[in-house]
């Protein structure tokens, strides 16, 4: 039996890097995509083919259809996608957001997750397999005060999300994913020190590495959350 492949968004730091090992370590082939180059190529070295990691900016089409193209090239539909690259913007009421970061968080956190589908999408449903996990957040089913732009992006992975997998009427599951709440750069970004009450991004990983290898087509459309988050 051939390993499975995952592609991983945003895997140079945070809930991304973390998973990278777990996911080797389980068996799969990992393909994994940053926008830190250096990060990119330090990867690269410590886990070599048949893993993949490419330099991508999420925010950029013709980035995502290079990666895309290389994935499908590299190991044919994926197995399981999972869009986790995200930015947050510094906290503020929402009228206090400049255009220029608003464009920037949708064109990350929502274009993003939208092209790696666009991309994916067609060569799964022709093989009639696979999960794609778009990562929500628990602000992405409630609100908050000063994170309205990332509240509002993550709204739009859950409808996005949940309105994808009805056209894929669970051929590929497309499931919005709430990690939890995780001690990260971008968490201590919103909360300061206070972050370091929650679990790190290694310690959330060993409990999402299997639940995620676990998804199957069943799950289509269901809004999940992590188990502990």
């Amino acid at each position: 039996m051939l390993p499975k492949t995952v592609v991983i968004t945003g895997c140079t730091r945070g809930l991304g890097r973390a998973m990278v090992p777990l996911f080797i370590k389980a068996g799969w082939t990992v393909i994994g995509c940053g926008r830190n180059a250096a990060q990119i190529a330090e990867l690269s070295r410590a886990f070599p083919a048949p893993h993949l990691f490419h330099t991508c900016d999420v925010s950029s089409e013709s980035d995502i259809a290079s990666f895309c193209a290389a994935i499908l090239k590299h190991s044919g539909p994926a197995d399981l996608v999972l869009n986790n690259a995200a930015i947050i913007t510094p906290n503020a009421p929402f009228w206090e957001t400049s255009a220029e970061d608003f464009s920037r968080i949708i064109d990350i956190n929502i274009k993003g997750p939208a092209a790696m589908m666009r991309h994916l999408l067609p060569a799964m449903l022709k093989r009639g397999s696979g999960v794609i996990v778009n990562f929500s957040s628990g602000w992405g089913r409630c609100t908050a005060s000063d994170v309205a732009p990332y509240c509002a992006t993550k709204y739009a992975i859950e409808g996005l999300s949940m309105a994808t997998a009805q056209d894929t009427r669970g051929k590929v599951a497309i499931i919005p994913m709430n990690p939890g709440i995780i001690d990260t750069d971008m968490l201590r970004s919103t909360f300061g020190s206070t972050a370091g009450d929650f679990p790190n991004a290694e310690a959330w990983a060993k409990r999402a590495v299997p639940y995620f290898i676990k998804l199957t087509p069943k799950d289509n459309g269901k809004p999940l959350t992590v188990p502990g988050g």
